[in-house]
């Protein structure tokens, strides 16, 4: 095998709290990107996909490891990449062949090679005839081949792509997809390799020879697996959709909630971490929602044809479902999602029976509930400032992800009447109707 062109050894990065805990957000990671590939990077939502790629391509410096190009240390070198981002991120007061001169000309490339190069790389996108329009009169499919020729003008060694047609609709995306792989099958560009980062399970199989899975809290290396179908691919051969269908199955498969961070060569000694339960972003409504689906389809469906169905992608779809397996309403195994006995029941209940059969669930499966519930049960007037419990989440997460986990217990808790909310005052509290009913329940420990 060839020498890789990127090498991560160790590679972390992690925020330092200042009580001296750390919250990780890309565990140390060892990964080596070869030439002549595209690689795919999966993973759902808050795994650390983008801080990964931000990482390899030298646009974040690792809280540990280090990231090697061609064997040297990247620290003080500039490698020879360009990244296409979901924004276009264009300059709006210049044209579209300036737009794509501009990195030549942080470059000191002299004018004429500059415009020779752009006006090729234009022809090349098929943006020939656009050099003179400014971004404001490009629909989104050729705002990001602007974007694309921008980066390809520089001849990077390596294209790093985050997540590049998320943005637009969905015969712009396919046609691009088309076209770039186009490029790259006949050799037009002189990129050696391709980093996609997607969440699009379907695009990462169309185009890539490797596929990374990552898994979440902290961002992991599941799976790396390569795709060994010919290019073009038919996406109803029936090897095609068996590579979906293990890809699914991989992204679906139960994760461990309380990761502890690893050793590894200069990552030092991790500072003891709490237990802490991470809730999936996904509101009462669309839980229902999935589980009358399923008690329709006598049970249980494909994940794979469950997202197809609800013209969903599967990212969007694994919080709704991973919501309904930790109420134990539901189970995940291999790609298949099955409703329980428990989930029967909420479905087919009515609007106020399901209120108390969530709340039954939530406080027994949900710690951060449950602490909520035990903490105004307990105070005499039944209710707290939310700032203790926004605090208790700082500590475990990102600031932005503990605003979601904040707004996910929202949901969940007035949803099923375990508190109220007054947003005014930031304040919690028991609703009149059940500040009297119950006993107040022992704080969970794993909080």
């Amino acid at each position: 095998m060839s020498q890789p062109i990127i090498e991560a050894r160790g590679l972390a990065k992690f925020f330092q709290q200042p009580e001296g805990g750390r919250i990780e957000v890309i565990a140390p990671t060892n990964l080596a990107i070869h030439p002549g590939t595209i690689v795919a990077l999966l993973g759902p939502s808050g795994s650390g996909k983008s801080t990964l790629l931000r990482m390899l391509s030298g646009l974040a410096r690792p809280s540990a490891g280090e990231v090697f190009w061609h064997g040297r240390p990247l620290d003080g070198y500039v490698p020879n990449v360009a990244i296409v981002f979901q924004s276009f991120a264009l300059f709006p007061w210049l044209t579209v062949l300036e737009n794509v001169e501009a990195p030549l000309r942080a470059a000191a490339i002299g004018a004429v090679e500059r415009r020779k190069r752009a006006l090729k790389m234009l022809d090349t996108v098929g943006l020939d005839g656009f050099e003179t329009a400014y971004p404001k009169e490009l629909s989104g499919g050729m705002k990001q081949r602007v974007g694309i020729a921008r980066a390809l003008v520089v001849e990077p060694e390596v294209l790093f792509m985050d997540e590049p047609f998320s943005s637009l609709d969905v015969l712009t995306a396919e046609n691009l997809r088309g076209e770039l792989l186009d490029l790259w099958l006949s050799n037009k560009i002189p990129t050696r390799t391709m980093f996609l980062v997607t969440h699009n399970i379907e695009e990462a199989v169309l185009l890539a020879d490797r596929i990374i899975v990552l898994g979440r809290n902290p961002g992991r290396i599941r799976a790396d697996f390569p795709i060994r179908l010919a290019q073009p691919r038919d996406r109803k051969s029936s090897d095609f959709v068996a590579v979906i269908d293990h890809t699914y199955k991989i992204l679906t498969q139960p994760e461990v909630q309380d990761v502890q961070p690893s050793q590894a060569a200069g990552f030092g000694t991790p500072a003891p971490r709490l237990k802490f339960q991470m809730l999936p972003h996904a509101r009462p409504g669309s839980i229902a929602g999935l589980l009358e689906l399923l008690a329709d389809r006598a049970g249980s469906d494909d994940l794979y044809h469950l997202a197809d169905d609800l013209a969903m992608e599967v990212d969007d779809l694994l919080p709704i479902v991973e919501a309904a397996a930790l109420l134990g309403f539901a189970k995940l195994a291999e790609g298949d999602t099955e409703i329980t006995a428990e989930g029967r029941g909420f479905a087919e209940a009515d609007i106020l029976n399901r209120k108390v059969l969530f709340r039954e669930a939530a406080l027994k499966n949900v710690s951060i509930l449950r602490q909520i519930d035990s903490v105004l049960r307990t105070k005499s007037d039944h209710t707290i400032q939310d700032e203790l419990f926004r605090d208790i989440l700082d500590k475990h997460f990102s600031e932005d992800e503990a605003q979601r986990q904040f707004e996910t217990a929202l949901h969940w808790g007035r949803y099923s009447e375990i508190f109220d909310y007054d947003s005014d005052s930031g304040r919690l509290f028991l609703p009149e109707s059940t500040a009297e009913v119950g006993t107040p329940s022992p704080l969970s420990p794993e909080l």
